[in-house]
């Protein structure tokens, strides 16, 4: 039945097709990857306008959403904090459009590690992914090779049971770069917000700093409570060292709640916290060794890193990619 129904569309599919597609970075909107062959149409510059305003909202935005401008529609979809846009004309259906998108992020979750994404500086730096994208452009803007290729019925399935967020104008901004405050309402995913936002999957190296946080914050616990028998045994203990070893206890335990909860301000506080862990060793420099400040403030300088690596994700983890 299905390809009957792809071969009764495929008149209207060869008066329409894909335009370019760029893999962007959620946290920040960095482009990662784009297709080289921009037309320059009026048409296509606005689009390209919409393509900006939309890579700076995508951490704000539902995992699977259309945005419709005129002749034309922007889709795009999010997971592991990269996400995948693409330009088609308005009659290119969406089913076509959400498995050209979910095999190039299979290729490029394939292809790359999440690791170099998240540390990538430099625009484009993944530049050599569009050949793939311009491959599967092809592909799919050749309704006749597809229909032997590719099995549809799937993600039929999925746009049925969960349709794409559509994105209104007023919600984007206007095309000056004045954009306006909103929140998304989303069937099954409710609203989202800075509050509520899920963090990407931690690493390995980020699961290793957060044990090593948890270890500094038992090794101050329990050199407090050493610092509290002395006291107690004698006057000639400090009670500001007491202190000094519970906030350091306290800053590694909160260095391990921003790594694994998101927070406004999250990455300001990180480095509020590892200013406060620095002090307490300052301050704690009498009672131990050379060594022993290196591994307490190296490590909540890791545990830093690892909570500024691991941004907030605009895709619900549950999603089957």
């Amino acid at each position: 039945m299905w390809h009957f129904l792809f071969f009764r569309s495929s008149l209207s599919l060869e008066m329409s097709m894909i335009l370019s597609a760029s893999v962007i970075r959620v946290r920040d909107g960095l482009p990662l990857s784009a297709s080289t062959d921009y037309e320059q149409g009026t048409g296509m510059q606005e689009c390209r306008k919409y393509f900006k305003m939309l890579s700076r909202k995508l951490a704000q935005l539902p995992d699977r959403c259309t945005l419709k401008t005129g002749h034309y529609n922007i889709n795009f979809i999010s997971s592991m904090g990269v996400s995948y846009m693409m330009l088609c004309t308005e009659n290119y259906p969406n089913v076509l459009a959400f498995s050209f998108l979910d095999e190039l992020q299979k290729e490029f979750i394939t292809t790359y590690n999440m690791m170099k994404t998240n540390t990538a500086v430099r625009p484009y730096c993944f530049i050599e992914f569009d050949n793939f994208i311009q491959r599967t452009k092809q592909r799919y803007n050749n309704p006749r090779s597809l229909s032997t290729k590719i099995n549809l019925s799937d993600m039929q399935m999925e746009i049925k049971l969960r349709p794409p967020y559509q994105i209104s104008m007023g919600e984007l901004g206007s095309a000056n770069g004045v954009t306006s405050a909103f929140s998304v309402d989303y069937k099954g995913a409710g609203k989202i917000s800075s509050a509520h936002q899920r963090l990407e999957p931690a690493t390995l190296s980020g699961i290793v700093a957060f044990i090593l946080s948890l270890l500094c914050a038992a090794l101050n616990l329990i050199r407090g409570f050493h610092a509290i028998e002395s006291l107690l045994q004698s006057d000639g203990e400090d009670f500001n060292y007491i202190v000094a070893f519970f906030l350091g206890t306290a800053a590694c335990l909160y260095q391990c709640y921003l790594f694994v909860y998101y927070t406004s301000w999250r990455n300001v506080k990180s480095f509020l916290t590892f200013g406060l862990i620095c002090l307490c060793n300052m301050y704690l420099y009498e009672l131990r060794n050379l060594w022993q400040l290196f591994f307490h403030v190296t490590v909540g300088a890791f545990v830093t890193l690892q909570i500024w690596l691991r941004q907030a994700q605009g895709k619900a983890p549950d999603y089957d990619v």
